[in-house]
């Protein structure tokens, strides 16, 4: 996966994208964790995301957020980052200007930045919410939510309390027009540690059921990913 670098609102940010071998494949952003708490672009779930969407055919795009990496700028509490999100969309879509659709798929911190910039791009047609901190922000923006998606929270998580996720949900569920599809996995904390086999798969199933990208068997899923 080449290693690229792009110009953002505050500098330069460093990214890892992989253009799909499908002609006008969709597109996939995958957002990381919180650079607070060490978050990278290299986190394992971050990285096993972005390799489901490039095994299903999308032209899939990772970066790290400004102060990250070799990412310029700093830490910005959520607004900069939401801008740094938007300027990765839009170097994808220069590069892609006949792309379907838009996923978006995050991580804690980073599902708060994916369902912010979904609210403002309405290319984006579906999102994998991975421990979306429920408890420590306010996702009422989300009023209506655009488009339906994933919202996957572990049972044994210290760090966002599944309750709050579960209340999250439930209050999006009753917006009409959308479907989100909550899913929890029984023991997992909030890193998933042990679990991260059955994440993706929830993932990956998700993806089949939405019609999103291409379905493959797994043992060519995991070829495509490893090249």
């Amino acid at each position: 996966m080449p290693e690229i670098i792009f110009n953002g609102p505050e500098g330069r940010l460093e990214g890892r994208y992989t253009h799909s071998k499908i002609k006008n494949a969709p597109l996939a952003l995958v957002l990381h964790p919180s650079p607070e708490f060490g978050g990278t672009m290299n986190n394992k779930i971050t990285y096993m995301m972005f390799q489901t969407f490039v095994a299903r055919g999308f032209s899939t795009l990772r970066f790290n957020f400004r102060g990250v990496g070799r990412s310029q700028g700093i830490f910005d509490r959520g607004e900069g980052e939401l801008s740094d999100a938007a300027a990765a969309l839009d170097w994808m879509q220069e590069f892609n200007t006949n792309a379907p659709y838009v996923w978006i798929a995050g991580f804690s911190f980073g599902a708060w930045i994916g369902m912010q910039l979904l609210m403002r791009r309405p290319e984006i047609r579906g999102f994998i919410s991975v421990a979306p901190p429920a408890n420590t922000v306010d996702f009422t923006f989300l009023a209506p939510c655009p488009t339906s998606g994933l919202i996957i929270q572990g049972t044994k998580d210290d760090v966002v309390p599944e309750q709050s996720v579960a209340d999250f949900v439930g209050r999006l569920r009753a917006q009409k027009g959308i479907k989100i599809d909550y899913r929890t996995i029984a023991d997992a904390n909030h890193f998933f540690h042990g679990y991260t086999d059955e994440l993706i798969g929830h993932v990956n199933d998700h993806l089949e059921q939405a019609g999103a990208g291409i379905a493959m068997p797994k043992a060519d899923r995991l070829k495509v990913a490893a090249e």
